[in-house]
This record gives structure tokens, C-alpha cells and sequence, in this order.
């Protein structure tokens, strides 16, 4: 069929088994042609076709609703719900957006992007639909990767004791981002093989109600025997023990397994646990043979062989430079440990657990969790270097306040894809870092200029013996500028000045430097000499340096790729005025008082201002008239 035709799933309910199948290659070869050029997260929605079909053919969108936990794998749903014309413009400017989107379709009821809300989500849904005595299904449907999330775990704990109406689906693809770690892993494990526990449960009930009752002692025996064979029957009855009625293993790529399983849900009471296998990547081989993530998300690809579209001869990735140094520094120091939840594959860090496989700790989609893990060791004398994503650390708020900056530990933080992502949109901006870590006590901040400052910067975090050290740096590729061979501490607090001006002074770090040396330089030609300073430490800001500036009266510009309120600007308008330069004129440029949505970083950067035009613009506006030079 013509899949940009459909404006909404109710054309499903006509649809035989064999139809369905059809629909289903079809929408895979879509996403195979589509994505092949935009890029996007492939493996998971190839994974999901079956199951999101059955789902729409059984529900009725919107009025029964259904979240997609994280969001990465609701493409067939957009399809199916009127936007297969928009793919080309996945994740684009402007475009189709990669995750649900509450603004683009009636369809998505539930925004995500970051794992493991959609069970709370629905709870309060549920409350919500039986205070208000409507009748609707209420269906999150949760990657096993995404259930070993303990925001999940608490909500299943809440749902069993409240006994909501609610399906509970489990996308069992045995693999998130990267291999699922975990002791419910295992669980899931023992239930994949487990066979048909609902109906098989339903059978020994059926059969023990026909045995004829003597009296109350052989019915109490009866239902001991119906427990002690239902512990026999599925290992660790997890879920039933939650208050969850479990029904499967399911078949995730099979119709009549699925839409059976699913009639049967719809006519239980209570919360459900419907478990349906599926395979990541299905129908795609090199996506369905993946066996670390490498396929989960991708840029574009060649169909017929799978080969990634990437530039040759690219400077290293800095997620690689900083794992590869803190490797290199593991190899002398047997204290140096590292930690990621869920990212060892985004964060790089293949290569230290192949050489320190004990020293290397993947504790799943638990950001909490790895920060707490990270201030135990650093507790006993270990040297901790947490590998988290900048838009991750945000769930870490209060372990990284709490349980590491209050006791002041020796915790190195790499705040990887620190500024705009791009593509993933508001979700995964990283522009919030700046602002909730610079008021912790004891926290160290810094961001390098390019790649041979960030590997000095993370030998002098992991030297650092005064309490936590943070060091942001961005998504993609450094810029291509020669290593040193011997890695160097710099003084924690200085800045460097790139470039001497005695009319202004623009004080930047990290990846808008470049913008600010540009700036210069075209404000050089107009007459106009300016300061252009590596502010590489957020915090603690180089006093000495801004007590220079302040001095000589030179008027101020903060540029960062982070958000405006409580960022680095704010910090040198809080030292101007404790210091008493109270008629000091600063401005800044940095991410206003919005969520930025998705697109290519460039375009968001000259939507938003951060331009060299613009900081031209501002530098003019602030200083004083000059005379143009010869």
C-alpha cells in the first residue's frame, strides 16, 4: 500500500493476518530507504513493526494510549499515524522530530526521550482516567533495558499496589544501547525460555477446580499446590509477586501470537505484563546481526552494504581521546576505575574494558546509581572517572550534590556531548550542565579549547586529589591540532589568552572559541582590538585574570554554548559586583530561555545568536567608538 496515504491506524482493523505481513515489509524497506539517507534510530523501530501494528490494530489511538518509553522506536507509530510524508525531514531543522512529539501528532500522548518514564507517566494517566470515570486503555510500552531504570522499577512497584487498569508492554530485544546488565536481565532470561506461562496457568487452574473439595483442607492444599507449581513453572515469578498478571513469552514478529496475547490482555483485570520478544534490527541484516549498539542509532548508511557514510581522515572522536587518555593513565595508576550506565559503546570505552575488564563497570540505565557507585569507590582511595552524556547527568542530579560534592570525593565527571547535539533534539541538548553543577560546593569545571588541551585537562582531573573535577566536552570530532606527547596538569583556575586587545575582551571556552577569535578578527579591520580569552574554567573562575580586565575598564562579552541563567556568564556578573566593579559593562551570547529543538548544530547556533555576526554586533554596541586603523 502507499504508506504516505495513511492518515490514521483505524484502516488496520480490516487487515487479515496476511495483509498484516505484507504492511510489514513495506514499512521496513521505507525505514531501511529512509533512514539510509537522514540517519536515525534504525535498529530499535526495525525490531517493533509487528508489535506496533498489532497495537494499533487492537487499541483505538488516541483515546487509548500509548507511550513509548525513551521515544527512539515510535517511527512505525508516525507512519501509521499520518506522517510517513515527513521522513525525509527526520530530525532535521524544522523536520520531523526522532522522538514523540506531543505538537505533531494527537497520536503521541506521552513525550520522551530519556529512558524509563513512561510507566510513572501511565500511572498517572490511570488515576487520572478513573477519577474522571472514563473507559480507555492506558498501554507504555518498555525496552528490558529501559525496566532496569529504577524510576521503572518504582513504578511497577506502585501500579502492582494500586492494581490499575493498565497493559504494561515489555519490548524484550535483549539488548538497549548496549548488552543489558543486571539481575533482572537474568530474570528475563529465565522467563524467555519459560514457554507459555499464561496458558499454562490457566490450564492447572482449571484442572484444580475440578478436583472435588473435602472440606476446607483439601482446597487450601490445592491452591498450595497451584503456588508451588507456578514457582516451578516460571523462575522467580517476578512480576506476579509486583501484583502484575504475566502473560507471555509472546512472539513480537508473529501476528496471531501477538493479537491473541493482546484480546487476551484486554480482557484482564488489573495490571498486565505482557512480554513480547522481539529482534532489534529485524528484517535488515546488518542491523539484526549487531551485536554492541553499533546499530541502534546511526548517521547515514549504504543499504546494500551497510558501510556507514562518515568523512575520511576525521581528527579522533572526543569521546575516544578522553576514554584512550584516562586508559593510558589507568595503565600507571591500578586505582583508576571507570564507570558508565548503559554508554560504553557512545562513551568510547571498548578498548579500556578489553585491557582492564575488572576495572570496567557498565551498571546499566541507572544514572543514579553510577554516581553513588562512583563516590563509594572514591570513598575507599580509588580514582572514579564516570563517563556520562551531559543530558544524562541531569537524572544524576542530587547523587552528584548529595553524595559526591558534599563529601567532597575525588570523582572525575566527563560530561560528554556538553552543548548542542543536534539531531535528538531538546531531549539531549547537554545546555543545562553548567547551570546546576557551578552552585556545588567543592565542584571543579572546565571545558578544553580542542583536543590536546582536553587530554591535559583529563590528566589533570584523574591527578586532581581535592575533591570532584568535571570537564565537559563536546558531541563529534576534535579539530584536528597535533598531540603532545607528554601529558601536562594545568594550574586548576587559569585562563590563557589567545589573543591580546586593549578595547574589549571576550571571554569564551570550548567549542566557541573559534566563533570568538573570528569575531576578533573582524572587528580588527573595523578598528576595534579585542581580547579573546580560553576561560577553559568555568569554575573556579581565574580571579586574578578578570581583576586585570575589570581594571583596565575593558567592556565585557561571555559567549557559551550553554544555557544563559546561572551559566558562565552569570558567574563573572556575580564576580563584578562582589568585587565592587559595579560599572563594569558586560554582556554575554549563550542559549536563551527555551528548549532547542532538533536540527543540524550550525543552523541551531544561527537561530539562537550564537554567531560571529552577533557577537560583532554586541562588541560594537558595549565599547566605546575607535577610530578605524590604518
Amino acid at each position: 500500500m502507499d504508506l504516505l496515504k495513511i492518515k490514521d491506524p483505524s484502516f488496520l482493523k480490516r487487515m487479515g493476518n496476511e495483509e498484516l505481513e505484507k504492511l510489514s515489509q513495506e514499512i521496513r524497506n521505507f525505514l531501511i530507504e529512509k533512514l539510509a539517507v537522514t540517519g536515525g534510530h534504525i535498529g530499535p523501530n526495525l525490531g517493533v513493526v509487528e508489535l506496533t501494528i498489532a497495537l494499533h490494530k487492537e487499541f483505538n489511538s488516541p483515546e487509548d494510549k500509548i507511550l513509548w518509553d525513551v521515544g527512539h522506536q515510535s517511527y512505525v507509530h508516525k507512519i501509521l499515524t499520518g506522517r510517513a510524508g515527513q521522513f525525509d525531514s527526520l530530525r532535521t531543522y524544522k523536520g520531523l522530530c526522532g522522538f514523540p512529539k506531543r505538537s505533531e501528532s494527537e497520536h503521541d500522548v506521552w513525550e520522551t526521550g530519556h529512558s524509563s518514564t513512561s510507566l510513572s507517566a501511565a500511572m498517572g494517566m490511570a488515576i487520572a482516567r478513573d477519577l474522571k470515570k472514563e473507559k480507555s486503555y492506558i498501554l507504555p510500552v518498555i525496552g528490558d533495558g529501559a525496566l532496569t531504570g529504577g524510576m521503572a522499577l518504582e513504578a511497577l512497584n506502585h501500579i502492582g499496589h494500586e492494581k490499575k487498569d493498565i497493559i504494561v508492554v515489555l519490548n524484550d530485544n535483549e539488548m538497549s544501547i548496549a548488552p543489558n546488565v543486571g539481575a533482572l536481565h537474568n530474570v528475563l532470561g529465565r522467563l524467555r525460555t519459560a514457554g507459555k506461562y499464561n496458558w499454562v496457568k490457566d490450564e492447572l487452574e482449571g484442572l484444580l477446580k475440578k478436583v472435588p473439595a473435602v472440606g476446607g483442607a483439601l482446597a487450601a492444599t490445592a491452591e498450595r499446590v497451584k503456588d508451588s507449581l507456578k514457582y516451578l513453572l516460571v523462575s522467580g515469578i517476578f512480576f506476579e509477586e509486583l501484583g502484575f498478571t504475566y502473560l507471555g513469552p509472546v512472539d513480537g514478529h508473529n501476528y496471531e501470537d501477538l493479537i491473541e496475547n493482546i484480546r487476551y490482555a484486554k480482557k484482564t483485570k488489573g495490571p498486565i505484563l505482557l512480554h513480547v520478544i522481539t529482534k532489534k534490527g529485524k528484517g535488515y541484516n546488518p542491523a539484526e546481526s549487531d551485536k554492541v549498539g553499533t546499530w541502534h542509532g546511526t548517521g547515514p548508511y549504504k543499504i546494500e552494504t551497510g558501510a556507514f557514510v562518515k568523512p575520511v581522515n576525521q581528527p579522533p572522536a572526543w569521546s575516544k581521546l578522553v576514554s584512550e587518555t584516562v586508559r593510558r593513565l589507568a595503565r600507571e595508576d591500578d586505582r583508576i576505575v571507570a564507570i558508565t550506565p548503559a554508554m560504553p559503546v557512545g562513551s568510547k570505552l571498548e578498548g579500556f574494558a578489553s585491557e582492564f575488564p575488572d576495572r570496567m563497570f557498565d551498571v546499566g540505565i541507572a544514572e543514579q546509581h553510577a554516581t553513588t557507585v562512583a563516590a563509594g569507590l572514591a570513598t575507599q582511595g580509588m580514582k572514579p572517572f564516570l563517563a556520562i552524556y551531559s543530558t544524562f547527568l541531569q537524572r544524576a542530579y542530587d547523587q552528584v550534590l548529595h553524595d559526591i560534592a558534599r563529601m567532597n570525593l575525588n570523582v572525575f565527571i566527563g560530561i560528554d556531548r556538553a552543548g548542542l547535539v543536534g539531531a535528538d533534539g531538546e531531549t539531549h541538548q547537554g545546555v543545562f550542565d553548567i547551570t546546576f553543577l557551578r552552585p556545588m560546593p567543592n565542584m571543579v569545571l572546565m571545558m578544553p579549547k580542542d583536543e590536546n588541551e582536553g587530554q591535559h585537562m583529563v590528566n589533570t582531573a584523574i591527578r586532581y586529589n581535592a575533591g570532584p573535577i568535571a570537564m565537559r566536552f563536546p558531541r563529534g570530532n576534535g579539530i584536528g591540532v597535533p598531540l603532545d606527547a607528554e601529558l601536562k596538569e594545568i594550574p586548576i583556575g587559569s585562563w590563557e589568552v589567545l589573543k591580546e586587545g586593549t578595547d574589549a575582551a571576550i571571554l569564551t571556552f570550548g567549542t566557541t572559541i573559534p566563533m570568538a577569535l573570528k569575531a576578533a578578527e573582524t572587528l580588527e579591520k573595523q578598528g576595534y582590538s579585542v581580547r579573546v580569552v580560553n576561560a577553559r574554567f568555568i569554575k573556579p573562575l581565574d580571579e586574578s585574570m578578570l581583576h586585570d580586565i575589570f581594571q583596565e575598564k575593558l567592556p565585557v562579552l561571555t559567549i557559551e554554548e550553554a544555557v544563559l541563567q546561572g551559566g558562565f556568564g552569570s558567574a563573572v556578573i556575580e564576580f563584578a559586583h562582589e568585587q565592587g566593579y559595579d560599572g563594569a559593562t558586560i554582556d554575554r551570547i549563550g542559549i536563551p530561555d527555551e528548549f532547542i529543538e532538533h536540527g543540524s548544530v550550525d543552523k541551531l547556533l544561527q537561530d539562537i545568536g550564537l554567531t560571529v555576526e552577533n557577537a560583532v554586533t554586541k562588541i560594537i554596541k558595549i565599547t566605546p567608538k575607535k577610530q578605524k586603523r590604518a
